[in-house]
């Protein structure tokens, strides 16, 4: 049987034990491939572009500046970089933040370690997806906030509809049984509705969805 490619990971978080505990955890897996780690900004800075990882495991609070900032300029440098979050707390502006800064999930270190692999997995496959934890508190944080008015006159009828149930976080293919259409439609319902709200990521349409609710 054919070896399938390993998703290849580098881990940055500036507490020893937590970097070395998911290192070990990720080296048990046979698809997973550990290719660094670093302790802070400017270390990731200097060695995520050399090593090139698929995907990047960053911790949100670092000692010389924010995993957040580190996502949106790795991302800049290397634009097919998946960016997971990891953090010991539910910090909801921070979750908003490193969803608008590109990361493709955001988890808690409390987590168990089959889903931290199972979000390496599904980021590294091309997924995007926040911990439900984290995303339904964010959802009442973001309910909490001042409705504010956005550019969804660009987007016609469909488009909107389908943002809302983004928002409700429905996958293409719920939000095609739920609209009685196909799947690929939702799919290219999604690609027209990020282009004219200038975002790359489904998360990001995700976030503002619900800032819209």
């Amino acid at each position: 049987m054919e070896q399938t490619e390993r998703t290849r990971v580098f881990v940055v978080d500036d507490h020893a034990v937590t970097r070395y505990g998911v290192v070990a955890l990720l080296e048990r897996e046979p698809d997973l491939e550990v290719v660094g780690e670093a302790s802070s900004v400017r270390e990731a800075m200097d060695q995520v572009p050399v090593a090139h990882p698929d995907v990047a495991v960053l911790d949100v609070r670092l000692p010389d500046g924010s995993g957040i900032e580190l996502c949106r300029d790795l991302r800049a440098k290397l634009p097919e970089l998946r960016c997971l979050m990891l953090t010991s707390f539910a910090d909801h502006e921070a979750l908003f933040d490193a969803i608008m800064a590109g990361a493709d999930g955001f988890t808690l270190k409390e987590s168990m370690a089959s889903d931290v692999v199972a979000s390496i997995r599904t980021i590294g496959a091309g997924g995007s997806l926040l911990d439900p934890q984290t995303t339904t508190a964010l959802l009442r944080w973001l309910h909490g906030r001042q409705e504010q008015t956005d550019p969804v006159h660009r987007l016609n009828e469909r488009e909107r509809t389908v943002l809302e149930l983004i928002g409700e976080g429905l996958t293409n293919r719920q939000i095609a049984e739920r609209l009685s259409i196909a799947e690929s439609t939702v799919k290219g319902h999604v690609t027209k509705l990020l282009a004219k709200l200038d975002m790359q990521r489904r998360t990001q349409a995700a976030a503002f969805a619900a800032r819209l609710r």
